[in-house]
């Protein structure tokens, strides 16, 4: 409820006011104002206590206040109070149409902006819709919400996407059991295919080899001797070769094979000393010494020496190198594209090894080979190296083992890479490392918020599908009654267009309305290209303003509760055709019958009084703002002093005249008598006696139609008139220049007065 403004403080013109608190709105308040006086100010204080917006107020903050705009406004059940740029509670049951409402609910000067279809969308649906419309905005906007979020995360997430792959596709990876050796499997088997060619080439794993060093089997020839040989001459042939000095057996072995020789061919002396051989004593002992048994055991020990020779000597430590290279090169290759044991083997070590143990056994060998008959010991040194060296032969052979275990699954690599499809694979391998990637910690976790985030998104928007399916529930509606209902007010207010269908549109900003007009029957758009025709161009100010009031006046009667609504109405004949006005003032009459109360203000006196006229039989109160000083302040205006005319003042005026002569009003009721009959006369015979016309030929007219079959009064009244003219002419400033001093009779004037009072009251 809007009681009275008792307080308005550095707001526009008013500086500090508050004759308001004695001056209360009634059912019907009208209010006026010489123009820049504060009317629209008093509009826009209302606008602002109806919305709660202070830009309202604080934007006509008064030109070099010192102190803030302050309100204070009697609501009937307490105050309202505007302070420090808000009010302390609003009132939202006030409707204001005022210059604000066309711009945001109609068009921004000559143009309809989203702004304007936005809010005529809010006044269309009312309270209960504006409810639904605000709660399906709060889910679009938590929508919006929803998807900033979802665009950062999306951001940070496609960060770690290196296959195109969408985030969506990328969160609703799955884990993948083994995940490190598929993918380490999918590089080799990638890898191959890409390498297809050398793949092809390379051969696979040659077994390693690496002879042990047999002591074993040296160690009985070592042992070995002559058995059948008699100890004493043993003993002899030793001590003999002994003092031959080094190779001193094979050189008597040797020796022994040239005397055989001699003998055979019929010799019998030595070619050293020239004695007979057959009576040397020691002949026999050599012969027995080097026997079949020793020859068989030299050959023995050669067999040995050369089997050895031929395994650990000459081009085997060269060969047995390149092996191990090769083995290296292969290992080195292959291990791109399969599980291939390392290379660990010192060749260089082996090889030092291999040279110590090899010599240990040369030795024992020549050692035996140049004294076959004696019992070779092995060194304790001469074992610990060939055992040395024997273990490198065992692990070289364990990894020559699990080399050649290789080979099978390199054979397949090799035919895989054949009749690989290299976009495949890698797309089989970019998929694992998706999944590897996607569930990384980091990327696990904004994996985690953004799908939390998709499915509150999908919450929400349930109920914004919810809350859109009840506000277009209630637009369907909604708008058919107010387009019927706007049309209805445009043709009362004897507008010559119409509006089409008004319907609701959805847009990213929120709803809107959207209409065309309907000119001589013809659709013309809101907007439009430059050039063609549209709003701007086809309607006149008064056209808008008159689809303003439609627009006005239709959300208030399609309003349920419009009887508790104090509707503020600013100036609505500003830029209306003045055939419109009588049109605005029946429904404005029919409007204020509906609701709790109504305010019009205006700078027009005539349409105001107009507004008083119409609307009777409720409480009705006038206020006007007035100058003071520099500013302006609230008073009482006499609407009933106002309302009497010039017309009704000479009328009162012959009336007492006639009733007491006062010599003071003679002059003045003689001059009114022929403005009285004019008056007359023009509302009586508005045909014949048009505007412009004067009483002397309208009565010579008068009597010319006597002599027709269409008089425009009778004779009697005719010649009435001619007599009240004749008298009335004498003060007449047009029919006697001297009407200021002709003498005045009282008995003549009291006829006069009586017979033209009689004249212009006859039915």
């Amino acid at each position: 409820m809007l009681r009275a403004l008792n307080l308005i403080q550095n707001i526009g013109k008013f500086d500090n006011v508050s004759a308001g608190r004695n001056l209360p709105f009634e059912r019907l308040t009208i209010v006026y104002a010489e123009n820049a006086r504060g009317k629209s100010t008093l509009a826009a204080i209302m606008r602002s206590a109806a919305s709660g917006q202070p830009q309202f107020i604080t934007e006509r903050t008064r030109l070099g206040a010192t102190h803030q705009p302050r309100v204070i406004v009697d609501t009937g059940a307490g105050v309202a109070i505007f302070s420090n740029g808000a009010w302390s509670q609003t009132m939202p049951d006030i409707a204001v149409f005022d210059d604000a409402f066309v711009a945001e609910n109609v068009c921004s000067g000559i143009d309809v902006g989203s702004s304007q279809r936005a809010n005529l969308h809010e006044l269309i649906v009312g309270a209960h819709g504006i409810t639904l419309t605000r709660s399906l905005q709060r889910e679009v906007d938590r929508i919006e919400i929803h998807n900033r979020a979802l665009r950062e995360r999306e951001s940070s997430i496609l960060a770690q996407i290196r296959n195109g792959m969408s985030v969506d596709a990328f969160c609703a990876l799955r884990p993948i059991d083994s995940l490190p050796r598929q993918i380490e499997e999918a590089t080799r088997r990638l890898a191959a295919a890409r390498d297809a060619g050398r793949v092809a080439e390379t051969p696979l794993f040659a077994p390693l080899t690496l002879s042990k060093i047999d002591l074993e089997s040296l160690e009985p020839l070592l042992g070995r001797s002559v058995p059948d040989l008699d100890q004493l001459a043993l003993a002899r042939v030793q001590e003999h070769i002994a003092r031959l000095g080094h190779d001193g057996e094979e050189w008597v072995g040797r020796g022994m094979e040239l005397s055989d020789q001699l003998i055979g061919q019929g010799h019998d002396e030595c070619p050293f000393c020239v004695q007979p051989l057959s009576g040397s004593p020691i002949l026999g002992l050599y012969r027995a010494y080097f026997g079949e048994a020793y020859e068989e055991l030299k050959r023995e020990i050669t067999s040995l020496a050369q089997d050895f020779q031929r395994r650990h000597a000459g081009d085997v430590p060269a060969a047995f190198e390149r092996s191990i290279r090769e083995a290296v090169e292969r290992q080195g290759f292959w291990r791109s594209f399969a599980e291939i044991p390392s290379v660990n083997f010192d060749t260089a070590a082996v090889a030092r090894l291999w040279k110590t143990a090899r010599e240990h056994f040369e030795r024992l060998v020549e050692a035996k080979r140049n004294s076959p008959l004696d019992v070779i010991e092995i060194p304790a040194e001469a074992r610990v190296a060939v055992a040395a060296f024997n273990a490198q032969c065992d692990r070289l052979s364990g990894m020559s083992d699990s080399f050649l275990a290789a080979n099978p699954s390199l054979e397949r690599i090799k035919e895989q890479a054949r009749d690989a499809n290299v976009p495949t694979l890698a797309n089989d391998l970019a998929n694992l490392r998706a999944v590897e990637s996607r569930y990384e910690p980091t990327t696990a976790a904004l994996c985690e918020a953004y799908e939390q985030e998709k499915a509150a998104k999908a919450i929400t928007e349930q109920r914004r599908t919810a809350a859109r399916t009840a506000l277009d529930q209630h637009r369907q509606t909604a708008f058919p009654a107010y387009g019927l209902a706007i049309n209805d007010f445009l043709q009362r207010f004897n507008a010559s267009f119409r509006v089409g269908p008004v319907d609701p549109v959805n847009t990213r900003g929120g709803s809107a309305a959207n209409y065309t007009l309907l000119v001589e029957g013809h659709p013309v758009p809101l907007s439009a290209n430059p050039g063609a025709q549209s709003f701007r161009n086809t309607l006149s100010a008064g056209d808008r303003n008159t689809l303003a009031l439609a627009f006005f006046f239709a959300s208030l009667q399609m309003d349920p509760l419009r009887v508790q609504k104090f509707v503020v109405i600013d100036d609505p004949m500003t830029s209306l055709d003045e055939h419109r006005t009588l049109h605005t003032l029946q429904e404005m009459d029919r409007l204020a019958r509906d609701v709790a109360g109504m305010i019009v203000l205006s700078h027009s006196k005539p349409f105001l009084l107009g507004v008083w006229d119409k609307i009777q039989q409720m409480p009705k109160a006038s206020i006007e703002v007035r100058r003071h000083g520099a500013g302006s302040t609230l008073a009482a205006w006499d609407v009933t002093g106002d309302m009497v005319t010039e017309h009704d003042r000479r009328f009162a005026s012959a009336m007492d005249y006639i009733q007491q002569s006062n010599p003071a009003m003679e002059r003045r009721v003689a001059e009114s008598l022929r403005p009285m009959m004019e008056a007359y006369c023009r509302v009586a015979y508005p045909t014949e006696f048009p505007p412009g016309t004067l009483l002397g030929p309208f009565q010579a007219k008068c009597m010319d139609r006597l002599a027709g079959t269409s008089p425009i009064m009778s004779r009697t009244h005719a010649t009435e008139l001619r007599a009240l003219l004749d008298y009335s002419n004498r003060f007449h400033h047009d029919t006697n220049p001297a009407y200021a001093t002709e003498l005045i009779n009282d008995a003549e004037l009291t006829d006069f007065a009586r017979r033209t009072l009689a004249f212009i009251q006859r039915p």
